[in-house]
């Protein structure tokens, strides 16, 4: 009957029935996964879809060879006349025919069912509630967006046409504004819902590194830049470029920069389209894309930095409360991720008597090996109407849990110990290089580096970056745990969980249907169906906020930079194209405001393309500028004179790298180092019909787990080593070059494109204090006096203090202090 034949519906019926004969149990006798009564309001805990009644005699698989040939040879017979099957679940043919033998079955997969049924025996994923989210959640995040803008719009009467006030805001914030506009930009949609959703398709350090990454800029940046920047007086951060290393680093610059912000831009309105598409399932994900990227454009565009700092005021107010609590519901949430599974008539648990998992489920000796323990049929399964099982997907000791608790009986954490994912893989190498990449990347965030030059002062702008940065690590850090939380309502071990049957590895002991698909929407789904209603809604309105306030930072920041320091430096590149007076300061606010609409609609081109990636973009984004424009910025602030050439060489040197690398290191695309261990090992294409070793039958019947049974190929991909080379070098190249200038007498470059601009025609937009007002000319012309003439000993005498002056100038530049 059904219990006895349960062990052949879960991952490895091999055998089976014709399906005239099946009998499904109601769903409404059925249990949880998790024992409770299967309903609307537990769906999500993993309601078992009880396998059919079969009246199957367990015996060997050498017994059933004949019929299996058989039904082979009727197979093949089929096929030779052209009854073929509709679709395949194996792409090996023979392991196909063996299958459809086995099972009688005419094609897989059969009518009403799925692969991962036919092949593995594992209940068809069950749909989700039809229902949509409560319009409770939609109305909440719609209402929060509308007062966002609002107050951005209001803004913008303070700006009127002040110029200084719409780029830099008067360089007048003070530090509360400057903690919440630098902490609403440090956790973004990528560092929130990308955090989780990494989260939820790896392990908790693949999506925790975001917020760890982002809060480690703002600290080096308080300890390091914020301070000289603010100084400088700058408008953007290319600016700098221009002053030190002349106009040719700083339009280099200012197009790495735009290519990171469009990116960084995109990936924030990924994550800001998918919650409104969600939410709203009516509106294409595309579609929400565009529409957020729109919403945005207009009150940046309006009000400008003002708009914008105040604006994140509020967002930051939502967006840190909601994603503090929600981490706090999720750290004290009683499944915060999934544990060993119970398992299903015939399964083994991974210890055995008097330790842990056997004693935990009260396991009893198995029939086949009665030193091995099994699952408790008697008291977990006693009827068709009362049985709580699942898919036996942890069966290695600890599940889930093991990892998001940090404990590992092997040693180790995830960001210091390869190994301590077995029997996954662990991206250790990539975890790092993302804490790197954001950590020193994020010096030459453009929106970050604006906000330290409008605060009102240098110690302001040092003690904001500091406070928001720790801010942001406490705040974003902890929401990872919301991926162990999806894990136990979506993941492997529950009713909605699918996987690809023509997989199979060694190491997680799956003959076929080894790969689990994650579930995209899983995080959204449990803030609207799982958390309480006040938090679920108070999280949504803080994610979009926070992709908000990164947006729209963004745009001003990319709008800026592309009129003052690119459109405005083309009559200085093109003079008989362009006029000198192209860009003015009464006509640069409008060419701002123009070029925001390019710049956002790059943005959401590239966002439309990688419409289902949360996190990723973000570390492209300063993966870009980590390369060639960090370095240069530290020798600005580091030097009292660099070298304008070191400055161009270790921009354009570091970049190059990058480029070259990205072809050049070898890259399978799965971010993961070729470490030793089945572990680090891709996922092969099935050979076996045989058993999983956990499962309770003759040892005849389980595969080997040797590459004859399952050819994989190891894991290769060095993404990250690119990244942190490229600017290694890009360091070099400034080293050599600064000091081949000054103390070898070397000039490499002769020309105005590598001359310093002076400070004081860099910067339209300084106030002017009263006495520095300039005078009316005469109304009558005034004769030039006669230059006086001095005695020649006296004129000697006079050149003197000068040029000894200039020898000490120029000797005291020769330094450098590095960083």
């Amino acid at each position: 009957g059904l219990l006895k034949s349960f062990v052949s519906a879960v991952h490895g019926a091999r055998r089976r029935a014709a399906r005239d004969d099946r009998a499904e149990t109601p769903a409404d006798r059925l249990l949880t996964a998790r024992g409770l009564p299967c309903g609307p309001d537990t769906a999500a805990l993993g309601c078992p879809t009880v396998a059919p009644a079969r009246s199957i005699v367990k015996r060997a698989r050498t017994q059933d060879s004949f019929k299996a040939r058989e039904a082979m040879a009727r197979v093949a017979l089929l096929l030779a006349f052209g009854a073929r099957a509709s679709a395949k679940c194996l792409s090996s043919d023979a392991l196909e025919h063996e299958f459809l033998g086995i099972t009688g079955l005419e094609f897989m997969p059969s009518e009403g069912s799925c692969c991962q049924f036919d092949v593995c025996g594992l209940p068809c994923a069950q749909p989700h509630d039809p229902k949509n989210a409560p319009k409770f959640y939609g109305r909440s995040v719609a209402m929060a967006v509308a007062a966002f803008c609002a107050i951005g719009l209001v803004a913008s009467y303070y700006v009127g046409g002040d110029t200084a006030k719409f780029f830099v805001a008067g360089r007048t914030l003070p530090l509360p504004i400057v903690v919440m506009t630098l902490a609403s930009q440090c956790i973004d949609a990528n560092a929130v819902l990308g955090n989780a959703d990494l989260s939820y398709w790896y392990h908790f350090y693949d999506g925790a590194v975001l917020p760890i990454g982002l809060g480690l800029s703002l600290i080096l940046n308080g300890l390091f830049l914020a301070k000289p920047i603010n100084e400088m007086k700058l408008l953007t951060l290319p600016d700098l470029y221009a002053r030190k290393y002349g106009r040719l680093t700083e339009v280099l610059g200012s197009l790495i920069c735009t290519a990171s912000f469009i990116a960084l831009l995109a990936g924030n309105l990924v994550g800001c389209g998918k919650i409104l598409a969600y939410l709203y399932p009516t509106v294409p994900l595309k579609a929400g894309i565009v529409t957020s990227g729109l919403v945005m454009l207009l009150y940046t565009a309006a009000g400008g930095l003002v708009s914008v700092a105040y604006s994140d005021c509020a967002q930051a107010m939502f967006g840190l409360l909601g994603v503090a609590v929600c981490a706090l519901w999720a750290a004290h949430h009683g499944n915060k991720a999934p544990p060993d599974s119970i398992g299903f008539p015939g399964y083994t648990y991974p210890d055995t008597f008097g330790q842990r998992v056997c004693d935990k489920y009260d396991g009893v000796p198995c029939e086949n090996d009665a030193a091995k323990c099994c699952y408790n049929t008697e008291k977990w399964c006693p009827s068709d109407d009362n049985c709580r099982a699942d898919n036996g997907a942890y069966w290695w000791k600890g599940g889930d849990a093991r990892i998001f608790d940090s404990v590992n009986e092997q040693g180790g954490n995830q960001m210091l110990n390869p190994h301590s994912l077995t029997p996954f893989p662990n991206a250790i190498l990539f975890n790092w290089a993302t804490v790197f990449i954001l950590a020193f990347g994020n010096l030459a965030a453009l929106d970050f580096q604006a906000r330290c030059m409008a605060a009102k002062t240098a110690k302001i702008a040092q003690i904001g970056c500091l406070m928001a940065g720790i801010l942001g690590i406490m705040v974003a850090t902890p929401f990872a745990l919301m991926g162990g939380v999806a894990r136990y309502y979506y993941g492997p071990d529950s009713m909605h969980a699918e996987f690809e049957a023509d997989t199979c590895h060694r190491a997680i002991d799956f003959p076929t249907c080894a790969q689990w698909i994650p579930d995209k929407q899983a995080v959204l789904r449990v803030l609207t169906k799982v958390a309480p209603n006040v938090i679920g809604a108070w999280t949504l309105i803080g994610i979009v906020a926070a992709s908000m306030s990164t947006s729209d930072g963004a745009i001003l920041a990319m709008s800026t930079v592309a009129s003052h320091n690119l459109f405005a430096n083309l009559p200085r590149f093109l003079p008989k194209h362009f006029d000198a007076d192209l860009v003015t300061t009464k006509n640069k606010l409008t060419l701002t405001r123009f070029f925001g609409i390019p710049c956002t609609v790059a943005a959401i081109l590239i966002a439309c393309y990688k419409a289902d990636t949360t996190g990723y973009l973000l570390v492209v984004a300063f993966d870009i500028v980590l390369a060639g424009c960090v370095v240069p910025i530290f020798g600005a602030c580091y030097c009292k004179t660099p070298s304008p050439t070191a400055g161009l060489a270790a921009m354009v040197g570091g970049s190059l790298l990058r480029i070259i690398l990205e072809f050049s290191l070898p890259k399978d695309g799965m971010l993961i180092a070729p470490f030793g261990g089945d572990e680090f090992l891709d996922y092969g294409r099935p050979k076996s019909s045989l058993y999983p070793t956990f499962f309770d039958v003759p040892e005849a019947d389980k595969w080997s787990r040797d590459s004859d049974q399952c050819e994989q190929s190891r894991l290769e991909d060095w993404t990250g080593l690119d990244s942190m080379l490229a600017p290694a070098f890009s360091l070099v190249c400034f080293l050599v070059v600064h000091f081949l200038e000054k103390f070898g007498g070397v000039t490499l470059v002769s020309s105005w494109l590598v001359k310093p601009v002076p400070e004081e025609l860099d910067d339209d937009f300084l106030p002017k204090k009263a006495d520095e007002s300039i005078p009316e000319p005469p109304s009558t012309p005034v004769k030039p006096k006669a230059p006086a003439v001095l005695p020649k000993a006296d004129e000697e005498a006079a050149a003197e203090p000068v040029h000894k002056a200039v020898d000490e100038e120029s000797a005291e530049g020769r330094g450098c202090a590095v960083a």
